[in-house]
């Protein structure tokens, strides 16, 4: 199964570009899950180098993996709306941070965050640790959540007001379906 490539022309940087990716593991529109199992898991994180090649996978980690998802993309849909994210989803990451065992290291280059977790645990505490990264720098404000979709992207526009994964799809979308209510309401 394929993930829809509409969210290419709007692709974040390298990192936050992985956390686009896990977001974007659920296509809510079309009903695909792209993480149904362990060896789904397992493949994902896998291609990216964020587990080893004979890590074990535990269908535990792919019910973490998915809470984590989905707070993610709850962070950014209340992002977008100007809304102030849920208790819950705040607390999902946390308890990601805790089990990799996330911290600051201090050294050389600066302040690092740094996961000492293995296996899953450490793949989701990466991921986690890119968002704090993006915080800390504003990325984080520009990864958002289609209005329509749900889906994943970054937007890149001047005044950083995008709300569309796609103009050409969920905008056009929702133009057509405003457009077809104020037409029924005039006959």
């Amino acid at each position: 199964m394929k993930v829809p490539r509409y969210d290419l022309p709007k692709s974040a940087p390298a990192p936050l570009r992985l956390v686009q990716e896990f977001v974007n593991t659920s296509d809510r529109e079309h009903g695909r899950e792209l993480l149904p199992g362990r060896a789904e898991l397992r493949t994902w994180l896998r291609t990216r180098n964020l587990i080893a090649q004979r890590a074990n996978v535990q269908p535990s980690d792919v019910r973490r993996t998915r809470e984590l998802r989905e707070a993610l993309r709850a962070l950014l849909v209340a992002h977008s709306a100007g809304t102030t994210p849920q208790l819950a989803e705040l607390e999902a990451l946390n308890r990601v941070a805790d089990r990799a065992r996330v911290g600051i290291a201090f050294g050389e280059r600066g302040v690092e965050v740094v996961v000492r977790a293995r296996g899953v645990d450490r793949a989701l505490g990466e991921i986690v640790a890119i968002v704090v990264a993006a915080v800390r720098d504003g990325r984080w404000a520009h990864l958002k959540a289609c209005r329509n979709c749900h889906w994943a992207f970054y937007d890149y526009s001047r005044n950083h007001s995008a709300t569309w994964c796609s103009m050409a799809l969920c905008g056009n979308r929702l133009k057509t379906r405003a457009y077809r209510r104020r037409q029924a309401h005039r006959d």
